[in-house]
């Protein structure tokens, strides 16, 4: 019997993407997944859109929080309800191709490891590819997920609920993800990278990311409180985030009009 992936989902405001969203989670050529959609109180018609699917498929899950909390706090609650032999990550504007699971379960299970990540592509608010897809590293530990300043994206993060135990995410409102990733790395050697373009990330004007200068304070909190680094360590660390933004060092581009290999040929061996 196959593996059962769950899938955290926070979403807020996403009523125009989150039906598309949902569409490339059925479409999965694996078929044995939960889908843990978590509502961080949204103010437009989030549930209309979803009350279809959530009549027709018992393993889309939805629970709306209390009070407006942050992705951290939905994707805690997803985590929760996670029953799953691997937990995999897609936000609910973003996308992922039929086969990214199925690809991605084999790459994990024939290279023996518990936490890997894809390539993914860009794209524009309206569902535009931007022409370019950004591609893990092969191996990223931890103090190279903190150098690159998170090298993987969160809608291709999986990793092996059997191995790893339950999680729950730092609470931090922005950089969560990137949070939870270096907590996993303290549970495992590291994060292995396919290089296979497997999702679709879509860049929104409005994304609590968008403003790097904003970030700053954040990655503060989250090398020094959280990560419990000394204050060097945490100023060189932000020293590295800066220049990996200001720079694109250290993170790998592909113009997607090249021809591209065969995904179905891509599981790769790492020793």
């Amino acid at each position: 019997m196959e593996e059962l992936v769950s899938i955290v989902m926070p979403t807020y405001n996403c009523a125009n993407f989150i039906g598309e969203s949902i569409k490339s989670v059925l479409a999965q050529h694996h078929k044995n997944w939960e889908l843990l959609i978590v509502d961080d109180c949204s103010t437009d018609n989030t549930k209309t859109v979803l009350a279809p699917y959530l009549a027709k498929y018992p393993n889309i899950h939805y629970t709306c929080l209390e009070k407006n909390s942050g992705p951290a706090v939905a994707r805690s609650e997803a985590l929760k309800q996670a029953k799953g032999d691997y937990v995999a990550f897609l936000d609910s504007d973003d996308l992922w191709i039929p086969n990214k699971l199925s690809l991605q379960i084999d790459f994990m299970k024939q290279n023996k490891v518990a936490f890997s990540a894809t390539g993914y592509e860009l794209m524009s608010e309206d569902g535009r590819s931007r022409g370019v897809a950004l591609i893990p590293p092969q191996k990223t530990n931890y103090d190279k997920m903190l150098r690159l300043s998170c090298p993987v994206g969160n809608l291709t993060v999986m990793y092996d609920r059997r191995v790893i135990g339950d999680q729950q995410v730092p609470s931090i409102k922005k950089r969560n993800d990137f949070a939870l990733w270096l907590q996993t790395l303290h549970k495992t050697n590291a994060c292995y990278g396919m290089p296979d373009v497997l999702g679709k990330y879509r860049i929104r004007s409005q994304s609590v990311s968008r403003n790097k200068l904003k970030l700053l304070p954040y990655h503060w909190h989250l090398y020094h409180n959280i990560e419990k680094l000394g204050l060097v360590k945490t100023a060189w660390y932000i020293f590295c985030w800066g220049f990996v933004k200001g720079t694109k060092i250290g993170i790998k581009k592909v113009d997607l009009m090249q021809p591209k290999r065969d995904v179905e040929d891509s599981v790769l061996d790492y020793e």
